[in-house]
């Protein structure tokens, strides 16, 4: 194959919303607080009965439907998520179960908030090798699920949600819509994003995470754009990774992408970890605000203090 394409996106979230005000009656905090520190001014939280697979699954249909696909269509199913408590049936067959697809292989990847942006370059190097056909990339995770709620560091972050794209293969001479993945990892940094314990619970270093961010991250997302022949200032748009307000505008700044519209979806969803990505990016595309076939930078960051992003043509 010459390479693949983003074909259709999909979003869910939960409707039950969380203001900041809502947080105030749960722990030592308010809206100032938390809005001149992170950005954040709501997030969705699903209920008990809606398990990460179930958010995973509505935000597949969704993509499914725009591409104009049934799931049969389907021959590789890829979940990007942090928060799924049960390990087997893994939250792809679950996801593929609730769809009523064939035969489709399935697998989880925990890159945590990275994920989605792991799971897309899995699937085109997937395609591109004759190992599958099609395949559905769902970015999900359920946060509010390993929040310590009496934390006013991590609980104020936090949303649940879904976001889905489906890649397919570009035909032979047309230029292809997902572009080269840089990917890594700082291994020995690893304990400033954690998910550990019995029952595991989200914990950050959020001074170490932001100077990471902050310095380091720049280059390597420069980096990607040259990988994909795409100058800063020709990006459309740039959808980092969700975590924080603070984060997103100086690292967007830094990479240089002067003409673009940055996602700032954080405001009204959290941190929703691996769904960030394609939930920000379908929305944008949804509204109209990234034209088909605009140039645009995905980036995630995050737990194990893993990157990786790569330059897509937005269907």
């Amino acid at each position: 194959m010459t390479g693949t394409r983003i074909a259709a996106l999909g979003h869910y979230q939960p409707a039950k919303v969380l203001t900041n005000e809502d947080l105030a009656e749960l722990v030592d905090t308010s809206d100032e607080w938390i809005s001149s520190r992170v950005g954040i001014r709501t997030r969705h939280m699903a209920g008990q009965d809606e398990p990460v697979d179930e958010l995973a699954a509505h935000a597949a249909g969704k993509a499914l439907a725009a591409a104009g696909l049934v799931p049969a269509d389907i021959d590789l199913v890829l979940v990007a998520t942090s928060t799924a408590i049960d390990r087997s049936p893994n939250t792809a067959a679950r996801v593929a179960a609730r769809l009523g697809m064939g035969s489709p292989a399935t697998m989880d990847l925990n890159v945590v908030c990275a994920g989605f942006t792991h799971a897309l370059a899995t699937a085109d190097h997937a395609i591109r090798a004759g190992s599958a056909r099609r395949a559905l990339v769902i970015g999900a995770d359920k946060m509010t699920e390993i929040t310590d709620w009496t934390d006013r560091t991590t609980c104020v972050l936090v949303g649940d949600g879904a976001g889905a794209a489906v890649v397919e293969a570009v035909e032979e001479g047309v230029e292809p819509g997902i572009g080269p993945v840089l990917w890594g990892s700082v291994p020995e940094m690893g304990h400033a994003v954690r998910i550990e314990g019995t029952p595991p619970r989200f914990a950050q270093e959020g001074q170490t995470v932001y100077r990471w961010a902050t310095q380091q991250l720049p280059a390597l997302a420069r980096q990607v754009c040259e990988r994909s022949g795409v100058a800063p200032e020709e990006l459309a748009g740039v959808v980092l990774h969700q975590a924080n307000l603070r984060i997103i505008e100086p690292l967007a700044a830094k990479i240089g992408a002067v003409n673009a519209v940055v996602a700032r979806d954080v405001v009204d969803s959290g941190n929703t970890s691996a769904a960030s990505i394609p939930l920000a990016l379908s929305k944008l595309v949804e509204r109209g605000e990234l034209p088909s076939g605009a140039p645009t930078l995905l980036f995630g960051f995050g737990g194990n203090l893993s990157y990786a992003g790569q330059v897509v043509r937005v269907p």
